[in-house]
């Protein structure tokens, strides 16, 4: 199953929203990962998660950490949005000038964590990384508003600015150079795929007794097994 998550309007919680996140709290104490989830997909597991998590009222389920490492070993962690996933792994699209894109070109393994408070549930997910191919960049790229594509070329992502009016000056001077005609992608600019090889599912149970199953791909296999909370 192909989850894709694209742009949307940001709209802010009403009070149908927040009466369903209070209803959806603790459904996920209450069913718990049963034992006959451990034989399943891993990725069928986090599209069952990911779909209650959209049905929960919580904002932005597609938010995930990206934890990377440079090559002295230092790690650094952000925040994006999962824009993909299937079998062939997760993925986002970010500035290829940004730190967290230096440090997977050199070090290209990264792990991944989504949180879903509502629920009590978290993913961890680690694994390699590979760049996307640019078709498929292009194909993101040209889903996205105007101005966010204006703002690729903007933004000289993770580099010092002078000031904001410096920034916008930039928005402006490609608004300008774009009028009337396609945003190109630019070169610095697409996506990465992180390729699951081990995924830690994470539900909070009562006395704090959770449960914790992973999966540990060994060749086109999933392993699993439970660790002590």
């Amino acid at each position: 199953m192909l989850i894709t998550i694209t742009n949307r309007k940001i709209k802010r919680l009403g009070i149908r929203s927040s009466i369903k996140a209070l209803w959806t709290s603790g459904k996920g104490i209450t069913l718990g990962l049963p034992d006959s989830v451990e034989g399943s997909d891993p990725i069928d597991l986090f599209d069952s998660w990911y779909a209650d998590a959209q049905k929960s009222g919580l904002y932005l389920p597609e938010s995930m950490t990206v934890a990377t490492c440079s090559t002295e070993g230092r790690p650094s962690a952000r925040t994006v949005f999962l824009k993909s996933v299937d079998a062939s792994g997760f993925v986002f699209f970010t500035n290829y000038g940004s730190r967290k894109a230096s440090e997977l070109d050199t070090n290209p393994f990264a792990s991944l964590l989504f949180h879903w408070p509502i629920l009590q549930r978290q993913v961890r997910i680690e694994g390699p990384v590979k760049r996307v191919s640019r078709e498929e960049s292009e194909a993101y790229f040209h889903s996205r508003v105007r101005g966010s594509q204006i703002g690729a070329w903007a933004s000289d992502q993770s580099q010092r600015l002078s000031s904001r009016a410096e920034l916008q000056g930039r928005f402006d001077e490609y608004e300008a150079k774009f009028k009337d005609a396609a945003v190109p992608l630019p070169e610095h600019w697409g996506g990465f795929r992180v390729f699951p090889e081990r995924m830690e599912f994470w539900q909070g149970r009562p006395f704090r007794l959770h449960d914790r199953l992973i999966f540990e791909r060994t060749g086109d296999e999933w392993k699993t097994h439970r660790l002590s909370p």
